[in-house]
């Protein structure tokens, strides 16, 4: 390949050829395949269904129908012409209708030359989509090129705000999707007058609509400690916190089942910061006690839509001196909004206790360091960054947008090391298409139309980080992987920025480069942002400079130039960018290109799910596990048994079942390489919470912006070890950190509410031997036929004379095999303890959800997921035999009028901790939710990325990639 060379003719802007061919199309170089796509319920029934759709062969089925269900156009009802309303049905035309639109955008703009340069970038961008080397965030899939292709919005009334550059003012389109709302991360600014309140609310909803996320800081609403204007208290942001948790709550965003996804902050300085700081574990506390009564804690459940502040993140924005404060036991006095005077002194150190309290018990609120955020910020002279996007990536100004795109490593993978050439010739690809979107696409207001012209902030980034270090045989967190981590990530945004002072030479740096003004800023504090922004490069490229030998220095030297090129090109031309790189949590893009993990996370696990033609799924070792074995020097016979008993277990670890040891057959110092966020399978290992801090200290040197991740804490950590963690991130010079500690949110209990009449005396048996209740010789039973991820068995239940269980019987695979002799002492335990007298609902709530293989989808719709036979069989003996089981814990089950009241007053309690559905390997929504049911399908397969999370059963996203 050719190296990028320095632009001589700063009136070109150089494309090379590095994957495509001038020959052959992209499409024509891969062979394809079709598909039917089908996403069910929680209860078995279709939601979605397509056959004859057309994706690359190599693609898995759970890319497939992301595809199909998130990114095609169209009614299915229709057929499958979009031009007149039918459903796409091939990735081709998805392709088509974005890289085409854009080929022809930056034509138009001046992007290329001529359509030679234009048909370049074309059949790169395509090549680079269809392989799955890269993909941009969900709003360009849902809406770019739709008008472009199919004419779709001509008449669908007013669109939202655009940039004209022939009169240079901010306009309004005249229809939807002309220009498509693109940006995923928005970052809004809310003034102290109801107008300003109200309008934000407002373009919250239509920024949702279009599948985007939306950030704000609160901080400049005057507190419940001040005044109005014309007498009387201000109720606070709080007060108003609320409506727009009401709006994002009933707005799905994208209208592809996305949900709504907010961030909003309040700076320590802020005379409510305490409340604020308590808003979240109150309203938790509130759904406990709704929980503790009786009402559904699942995420539609009325538990949790019966309290506030369920639909946003919330994070405190510390000063420096904050956190000094609180490390030395220091007041500090907050301050009135409305005119910056003194208003009430704080313990720093209680404050912050505080928070890690509400991280503890519901892992909000997150945190985020201002003086670190503000030492990164190129443009200083047009004011402070003061919020993110909901998923912390997104660090700007107020009014402002980003684009996003994300790079799959994996694909740059070679033996001997990441393909840096072809890396690179990627990253610039996307970030002139990145680029071109700026002002072709429409924003939902008129001011962050304006800034984003004026700033043009772009997000690359990349995916499956932990898959890739895995797969080179480094623990996520060792030294050669932070090495690799921290050069990747250099040269990424080396590239990014030597891209955008290359685009500076042909279009002109960023109107806010040479003038500071932005939008709601008329006096901004320097005339340009010239300084800040080359010094901000060269602190960058001092990092660069600053790599060590765990880094590999092919990818060492290549930073360091690039960054030396991206400085001397942007003092010579400026730079057209005013941010260009952060790190997303890639949900469902992650899952578009078959990303083992996303962004910058580790594994979650060990093993991947494949769902089955005939229903169920089964588990399968994620792919980087052979890969790493291969480096590792491991044989072909021994990855096969490793693999084999990942496949069986879920780990690489020895394990022992029944009191029997058995070995996988990897080495004990090879072993750390595979460890992931939580235990897998049956495994014990996981990564210490100072790993995550320990990569995100890494990278984010090397980014414009910052890093959407989660830094897991085990169920055990305490409210100190958060508060020090916080510390520790703050210290490490991390900008934002969001903790969540396992099992901190709350699941459905079953519970029938005594009698209040029942009299409070017990009877006491006194027995001075076991007592076995046999059943009679003949006796009626019941059996049952269940499928875990396709490992079928039967369960017969026999009963007492009272119609109650007396003995299980449990029959699975072939008679004399380990997994039948297993389940067969399974079943005789169970029934002496029945025989016995222990309370079937001690049993059940002891078995139910303990996990390991097989676990997966059944095709019972009472117990749509099973974590084991075990986990199954308990659950199953439940909905048969307690009374009121079957309503609380059934998602098949509507609750009617009388579902909560008492149908067996001498029924025990089973407390919630023991039936809520296990979190060791998988979490759900890191802030704001917390139970492992998908919201729109109802699957237990809910994967985290980053702060947001995403359904791998039909791709709702809880975030904004």
């Amino acid at each position: 390949m050719k190296k990028e060379s320095l632009n001589a003719d700063p009136n070109k802007l150089t494309i090379h050829r590095t994957f495509s061919s001038a020959e052959v199309h992209p499409y024509d170089e891969i062979t394809w395949s079709y598909r039917s796509t089908e996403i069910t319920d929680d209860k078995g029934k279709a939601i979605f269904k397509q056959d004859q759709v057309e994706v690359p062969e190599a693609f898995s089925d759970l890319a497939a129908k992301i595809l199909s269900s998130k990114y095609f156009y169209g009614d299915i009802d229709n057929g499958t012409n979009p031009h007149s309303g039918g459903r796409e049905s091939s990735f081709k035309q998805v392709i088509d209708r974005v890289a085409d639109t854009l080929s022809e955008w930056g034509q138009a703009d001046g992007y290329f030359t001529d359509a030679a340069q234009a048909k370049v970038f074309n059949d790169e961008l395509k090549w680079l989509l269809v392989n799955q080397f890269g993909a941009f965030n969900s709003p360009v899939w849902f809406n770019l090129g739709l008008y472009q292709a199919y004419g779709v919005g001509k008449d669908s009334g007013k669109g939202n705000f655009y940039w004209d550059p022939e009169h240079e003012v901010v306009m309004r389109a005249n229809n939807q999707y002309e220009y498509p709302q693109c940006s995923a991360c928005f970052i809004q600014h809310v003034d102290d007058d109801m107008d300003s309140i109200m309008d934000l609310a407002r373009s919250e909803a239509m920024l949702f609509k279009f599948g985007s996320g939306s950030g704000t800081d609160l901080s400049s609403i005057r507190s419940t400690r001040e005044k109005l204007s014309g007498g009387g208290k201000p109720s606070g942001p709080l007060s108003f916190l609320s409506v727009y948790d009401a709006v994002a709550g009933v707005v799905k965003s994208g209208g592809k089942t996305r949900r709504a996804a907010k961030m909003n902050v309040l700076k320590d300085w802020h005379p409510d910061i305490e409340e604020f700081i308590h808003a979240k574990q109150l309203e938790e506390r509130k759904a406990w006690a709704l929980i503790e009564e009786g009402y559904d804690a699942s995420f539609n459940g009325e538990a949790y839509a019966s309290i506030k502040y369920q639909n946003e993140n919330l994070s405190v924005r510390a000063s420096d001196a904050f956190m000094q404060a609180a490390i030395d036991g220091n007041k500090f006095f907050t301050r009135r909004v409305t005119d910056g005077q003194p208003c009430e002194e704080k313990d720093a150190s209680y404050l912050l206790d505080k928070i890690a309290e509400g991280t503890h018990i519901c892992g909000d609120p997150g945190m985020q360091f201002d003086d670190t955020i503000h030492k990164w910020h190129t443009c200083k002279g047009s004011g402070r960054q003061n919020c993110t996007n909901p998923c912390s990536e997104y660090l700007f100004l107020d009014n402002s947008a980003c684009n996003l795109a994300s790079l799959n490593l994996m694909k740059f993978r070679t033996a001997s090391g990441l393909d840096i050439e072809r890396f690179a010739a990627a990253a610039k690809i996307f970030i002139i298409a990145q680029e071109i979107i700026v002002d072709r696409s429409s924003y939902p207001t008129e001011g962050i139309t304006y800034n984003s012209h004026w700033f043009r902030t772009l997000g690359l980034g990349y995916a499956n980080l932990g898959a890739l270090l895995m797969s080179y045989g480094y623990p996520y967190a060792s030294d050669e992987g932070l090495g690799l981590a921290k050069a990747i990530t250099a040269a990424m945004t080396a590239v990014a920025y030597k891209t955008c002072a290359e685009l500076a030479a042909l279009k002109g740096p960023f109107a806010g480069y040479h003038e500071a003004a932005h939008y709601g800023v008329p006096n901004p504090p320097e005339t340009d942002n010239v300084a800040s922004m080359q010094a901000v490069i060269d602190l960058h490229k001092s990092h660069a400079e600053a790599l060590d030998h765990h880094s590999p220095q092919p990818l060492v030297d290549f930073a360091v130039r690039s960054w030396k090129e991206a400085s001397d090109l942007g003092k010579r031309y400026g730079y057209r960018n005013a941010q260009v790189t952060v790190l997303a949590p890639t949900g469902t893009i992650g899952f578009l290109m078959d990303c083992d993990t996303t962004g910058v996370e580790p594994a979650i696990g060990l093993v991947a799910y494949k769902t089955l033609a005939g229903g169920g799924c089964m588990t399968l070792p994620i792919k980087s596990i052979p890969l790493a074995m291969e480096t590792l020097g491991y044989n072909q016979a021994a990855i096969e048994r490793v693999c084999a008993h990942v496949k069986e277990y879920g780990t690489v670890e020895n394990i022992k079942v029944s009191g029997k040891s058995i070995e996988s057959g990897l080495k004990d110092e090879h072993v750390p390489v595979f460890d992931s966020a939580f235990r897998s399978g049956l495994g014990e290992r996981y990564l210490p919470y100072t790993a995550h801090i320990d990569m995100m200290a890494a990278v984010q040197p090397f980014l414009s912006g910052a890093i959407s991740k989660t830094v897991n804490m085990p169920e055990e950590a305490t409210v100190k070890e958060i508060r020090d963690t916080y510390i520790h991130a703050w210290k490490k010079g991390i900008k934002g950190i969001a903790i969540y500690r396992d099992g901190s949110k709350r699941s459905a209990p079953i519970k029938t509410r005594q009698d209040k009449a029942e009299s409070k005396q017990s009877n006491v048996q006194v027995v001075t031997e076991p007592y076995r209740r046999r059943l009679a010789d003949t006796r009626e039973s019941i059996t049952h036929k269940f499928s875990i991820a396709g490992s079928e068995g039967y369960i017969t239940i026999g009963k007492f004379d009272d119609g109650q269980p007396g003995e299980v019987f449990i029959q699975m695979a072939k008679a004399g095999s380990t997994i039948n002799g297993l389940m067969d002492t399974v079943g005789t335990l169970v029934s002496l303890c029945l025989q016995y007298g222990v309370p079937l609902e001690t049993l059940v709530k002891k078995f139910s959800h303990v996990r390991f293989e097989p676990e997966g989808m059944t095709k019972n719709p009472h117990i749509p997921f099973a974590k084991s036979v075990i986990d199954y069989v308990a659950r199953e003996l439940g909905m048969e035999f307690i009374p009121g089981y079957k309503q609380k814990m059934s998602p098949a089950v509507q609750d009617d009028d009388d579902a909560f009241e008492d149908k067996n007053p001498s029924s025990t309690v089973i407390p919630k901790e023991d039936l809520q559905i296990d979190t060791k390997q998988l979490e759900f929504l890191t802030q704001s939710e917390g139970n492992l049911t998908c919201p729109e399908c109802g699957s237990g397969k809910v994967k985290v990325t980053g702060t947001c999370a995403c359904c791998l059963n039909c791709g709702t996203s809880l975030g904004c990639s």
